[in-house]
């Protein structure tokens, strides 16, 4: 009986891939669920030619396929090799093991204090930060820590952000100074009986700068998880109010606010805990490099892995908050101090309009994508993702995209399939859209170009996205 089964499926597997490459594209998406969406594709040759061209200059919300548009110029006016370098300041004096003076944090939007590119280790920098400052023989601090965070505007949101986003980990703050991804990572274990109130934990270590409300209850095993949580803008009390089945054990990272006194306030803590004495207010200036800097030293330094890394994680796990930090970097290094998000999208679409791209079929209102407001079209995505072939950095830009099945944001997805491997394609998706552009190696061995959007679906994504498998698998075969 399991040989029959088999032998089925595999007579299924050939009729479904001979009539998927005996019809074009427009016959196949005639048979896909969700009519109702809004569908384009634009598909281009090894020399830019287009093999598919539905919808190609009809506008599309992108979501995280904004991405490229916003690395892409990164990359190429910053350079794969270029780092962060993020300094603390002193002009006070040492005596008897004690500092006496202020630490300066001068703070140049780093994304990358946080754990992702160290190992997991969060507190890496933090370390390294610590043994410099052990390393001057200070062993006690008498005086304050001061955020110095003029490198970039005050606004610490794109224009567009939903209220509800900036709540969790992928609609923090953008600020110079930044630890953790501006978030706290909540752990929440409910082990307990039946009606109890599940126990927490968060990193880093407990803190007080956060305040959580549990009203978190343990339901029956046999029941939905079901989340609550609620944050004010501005505000660092966050309502918990899930509904956990017993046995459950979720992790969520949640967002904070003010993020520089986020940062003054870990570090300080992590210094105790290395047994360097403080008893500090902490202070935040948003004067750039003031003119008395001169008589200060530099008593500790971190430099960032290169960009070329920072690129390759926020591409692969389409992170927000790296894309913010450096487009607002972007601004800063090209447009001038302090960095804002207007000036790092305007630096944008000088690059796009240099690449080819048609600049009045796109609107950015941030980086990332999550903004409403948003668009562009497939066949701009489609050029620029051609355009960057010829670039000098293209094997930095073409390393960082996820691949299918195994990395990034879709190494779940095209496993057991003939585009295992085959694929490089960044992922986009609010509610309601998903698109996916990038490089595809077909049968035949040549690499096309593709940019797919589904705009206005109605229901889950993954009909969605079982569609796009189609349509890509229709793409392999016939090219």
């Amino acid at each position: 009986m399991r040989r029959l089964k088999t032998s089925v499926l595999i007579v299924f597997s050939i009729f479904m891939s001979v009539s998927i490459s005996a019809q074009d594209v427009e016959q196949l998406l005639e048979t896909l669920p969700n009519q109702e969406a809004f569908w384009s594709l634009t598909v281009l040759d090894e020399s830019g030619n287009k093999l598919e061209n539905f919808n190609s200059d009809k506008l599309i919300i992108p979501a995280s396929n904004q991405k490229l548009y916003t690395l892409a110029a990164v990359l190429d006016r910053l350079g794969s090799d270029y780092t962060y370098f993020t300094n603390i300041y002193g002009n006070g004096q040492i005596t008897d093991s004690v500092y006496y003076g202020d630490l300066i944090f001068r703070g140049v939007g780093d994304p990358s204090i946080s754990g992702f590119l160290y190992n997991e280790d969060r507190y890496h920098v933090f370390s390294e930060l610590e043994k410099q400052i052990k390393s001057n023989g200070i062993k006690n601090i008498a005086g304050d820590l001061v955020a110095n965070i003029g490198f970039f505007d005050e606004h610490d949101f794109p224009i567009g952000w939903d209220w509800y986003d900036m709540s969790f980990y992928y609609g923090v703050e953008v600020a110079p100074l930044s630890f953790n991804n501006n978030a706290v990572d909540l752990v929440v274990n409910a082990d307990g009986k039946i009606g109890d109130t599940p126990e927490i934990n968060w990193f880093p270590e407990n803190t007080e700068y956060v305040e959580f409300i549990n009203e978190q209850e343990i339901v029956e095993e046999n029941r939905k998880y079901d989340e609550d949580y609620k944050k004010g803008l501005g505000s660092n009390s966050i309502y918990l109010g899930s509904k956990l089945p017993k046995g459950y054990l979720e992790e969520e990272s949640l967002a904070i606010s003010e993020a520089e006194n986020y940062f003054l306030h870990s570090f300080d803590a992590y210094l105790n805990l290395k047994e360097i004495k403080t008893n500090s207010t902490f202070e935040v200036h948003r004067d750039n490099i003031p003119d008395h800097w001169v008589n200060y030293k530099v008593i500790a330094s971190h430099t960032s892995k290169p960009l070329s890394e920072l690129i390759k994680w926020a591409n692969k796990e389409s992170d927000n908050f790296y894309t913010e930090m450096m487009l607002k970097t972007l601004a800063a290094e090209e447009q001038g101090i302090p960095g804002t998000f207007e000036n790092g999208i305007k630096e944008v679409r000088n690059f796009l309009a240099e690449q080819g791209l048609d600049t009045n079929l796109v609107k950015m209102n941030d980086g990332s994508g999550l903004a409403m407001g948003n668009y562009t079209t497939t066949g701009n995505i489609s050029k620029l993702l051609y355009s960057m072939k010829s670039h000098e950095e293209w094997n930095v830009f073409y390393g960082s995209f996820p691949v299918a099945g195994i990395d990034g944001s879709i190494a779940h997805r095209f496993k057991g399939t003939e585009l295992y491997n085959n694929i490089r394609a960044k992922t986009g998706y609010v509610s309601g859209v998903r698109t996916l552009s990038g490089y595809m190696t077909t049968r035949s061995g040549k690499q096309i170009v593709f940019s797919l959007a589904t705009n206005h679906f109605a229901g889950k994504v993954r009909p969605v996205d079982n569609s796009h498998q189609q349509i890509l698998q229709y793409l392999y075969e016939k090219y």
